[in-house]
């Protein structure tokens, strides 16, 4: 069940986030066209939605980070192999797990760095105020203007997307010691298609 999840959790995060957003912006815009009738006029502008904008732009930056994750496993990130297809196959080999090895040492220590200035950026109060524990001088940390929500949440994508592209890029080195091949994206390929067809033929038989 967990080994189901984590093979499709950055789509399932995505979609999320982007029906949410998505939703957000539609209330926003109706509320803004509909505050011009004058039936409900007074009505919609005691209706506060100037957080809406802020909060979209907070669900596509977390939606960024996981899609770098979701690059990383369909192999769909913009690369450069031209010299790497010129070498020997061994030479390739290693220069590609050589690739894989620094794409997840750098995507880990992002996240660690971006955990740790979370952490310090008010998590560690938050933390601290959730269990009833003494605060002392902990700084309560800052919070963003239009939704009052505090910036360590909203910068969580930082080390949460990081960490997650470092066990992709993990996952792919690991699939390429054993088969020798990385996940290529395939523009002509349509998820699902496969199966359609195979119905289809089940169903003219």
């Amino acid at each position: 069940m967990i080994g189901r999840v984590l093979d499709h959790l950055e789509e399932w995060l995505i979609a999320f986030l982007m029906g949410a957003a998505t939703f957000v912006i539609f209330l926003a815009v109706m509320h803004r066209f509909l505050a011009g009738v004058p039936v409900l006029q007074d009505w919609l502008l005691r209706l506060d939605l100037s957080w809406a904008q802020e909060l979209c732009i907070y669900m596509f930056v977390w939606m960024a980070k996981f899609g770098a994750a979701y690059g990383v496993r369909r192999g769909t990130h913009v690369g450069v192999d031209v010299v790497v297809r010129k070498l020997p196959p061994v030479a390739a080999k290693w220069t590609t797990l050589f690739g894989l090895a620094g794409g997840a040492l750098f995507t880990g220590v992002v996240g660690t760095l971006g955990a740790r200035f979370v952490w310090e950026n008010g998590m560690h109060y938050a933390v601290l105020h959730l269990l009833g524990m003494d605060t002392g001088d902990i700084p309560e940390g800052p919070t963003s203007p239009d939704l009052e929500l505090p910036t360590w949440i909203a910068y969580a994508c930082v080390p949460a997307g990081s960490w997650l592209m470092c066990l992709r890029f993990l996952q792919v080195a690991w699939h390429f010691l054993r088969t020798g091949e990385v996940p290529h994206h395939d523009a002509a390929h349509v998820e699902g298609a496969d199966d359609l067809d195979d119905i289809a033929g089940e169903a003219r038989g």
